[in-house]
């Protein structure tokens, strides 16, 4: 999927080449170009708004094969589109798991057949993704996975995940961790505190995510791997990913939009649109995270798309499982919680949202460079909209942020130079 395009006329931000100007960019057969555009070419015109490199999203769930019913590849990636989203990159926990080149091939297949945005699928650590046996994750690697992770089941066992990294780094290949150590969270629904007593639902502790942190970062000194935390969400974790970056280990990490957005208040409504996992945190928590993004101790902001249809979550909150959608409301959240309350500029969120992404996978994108593939999104600050779950481009409704009013956000995005959504 390639073609021309000609930007016109908008805040061109690139972190990775530090440009920032008002002007003019060329997209020619798919990839930047520093040629003139020739008569007839399309035209999207970008006044008042920011032409930025293409955003990836590295942690997102499109359930297929398997889950057809909560999500597809192209109905994700349809969503992905509507938030501003390039590139996805899809989790293992799929039907069968994706834990080896068979199942990617038929991602990556499908993808190529379907998708509207770029689709890098995500390789299982472990057999099923169940911690036991180490995954094909040589012959992964040759049929498209770019990095390897058992989210949602952390490994436990601290020998196999020693071998992972091993075996991860010969391949070069970073290794995603859901944090969490399950003998602690075990029955738990939502963050261990004031709140989970008040309502009495059992309680996830922060230190459950901070012990298998604190693990994985002494193996990834003693193996050398690359090791990337996903969703981050508590202080002591963000605290410790800090300290490790300071010691020169290769340690990054993401957090998602929810968890620097919103606090675990939010569940005394009972709303399982509000459970997810790691669950949300105490308001400490949430500005530590912020703080992170902030130092730059947080590398990445990443949705954790999660859909799981009504006749799963409209459960009572105790049976109901963990997730909620994200892909569409990414953007505007960041905006609204980081760029307007001044924590953050403009070209730090971009840089979380393409250069940050693309260093951790080792991507030839996030930059729009001369020759780089020619994916954009374009945003602006000040549009007025609100989200509507019902006119979601996702197949599943799951999200906390139904009827929330944003100041700005996607206005269209671009992939290979083609336009595959634009509000």
């Amino acid at each position: 999927m390639s073609g021309d395009l000609l930007i016109r006329g908008g805040r061109v931000v690139d972190p990775a080449s530090g440009r920032d100007e008002v002007g003019d960019l060329f997209i020619r057969a798919g990839r930047f170009s520093i040629d003139a555009a020739p008569e007839g070419c399309p035209v999207f015109e970008a006044h008042g708004k920011i032409v930025a490199p293409g955003f990836i999203d590295m942690h997102v769930h499109l359930r297929e094969p398997g889950f057809e019913h909560a999500e597809t590849i192209e109905t994700g990636s349809r969503a992905a589109a509507a938030g501003g989203f390039t590139t996805i990159c899809c989790m293992p926990n799929t039907m069968p798991v994706n834990d080896n080149a068979t199942v990617t091939s038929y991602i990556v297949e499908r993808a190529r057949k379907l998708a509207v945005t770029n689709v890098f699928p995500i390789g299982a650590i472990t057999k099923g993704s169940n911690g036991e046996e180490l995954a094909a994750i040589g012959l992964m690697k040759e049929a498209g996975i770019v990095a390897i992770s058992d989210d949602g089941r952390p490994v436990m066992n601290a020998r196999v995940m020693r071998r992972a990294m091993e075996f991860a780094r010969s391949f070069d290949l970073p290794v995603i961790d859901h944090c969490e150590d399950l003998n602690l969270s075990a029955g738990g629904d939502m963050h261990e505190g004031v709140n989970s007593t008040r309502l009495g639902l059992r309680g996830i502790p922060s230190s459950s995510e901070d012990v298998m942190v604190a693990r994985d970062i002494l193996l990834a000194e003693l193996t050398g791997a690359r090791f990337h935390v996903a969703h981050i969400s508590a202080k002591h974790s963000v605290a410790m990913v800090a300290f490790a970056k300071s010691r020169g280990l290769n340690v990054s990490c993401e957090t998602t939009p929810h968890h620097f957005a919103i606090t675990d208040a939010e569940l005394l409504t009972y709303d399982s649109n509000y459970k997810m996992k790691p669950p949300l945190r105490a308001q400490g928590d949430v500005e530590a995270v912020i703080e992170g993004i902030v130092s730059g101790a947080i590398d990445v902001i990443a949705t954790d798309h999660a859909p799981h249809p009504g006749s799963e979550k409209m459960q009572e909150f105790e049976k109901c499982p963990f997730g909620i959608t994200g892909l569409e409301t990414a953007v505007g959240l960041s905006l609204q919680k980081l760029v307007h309350t001044g924590h953050i500029s403009v070209t730090r969120m971009i840089e979380l949202f393409t250069t940050g992404p693309a260093r951790v996978l080792r991507l030839d994108r996030g930059t729009l460079s001369r020759g780089a593939p020619g994916d954009v999104t374009i945003f602006d600050t000040e549009t007025k909209w609100s989200y509507e779950v019902a006119r979601s481009e996702s197949k599943s409704r799951n999200s906390p942020f139904d009827g929330y009013e944003f100041v700005g956000g996607p206005a269209a995005t671009v992939v290979g130079g083609i336009i595959v959504w634009q509000r």
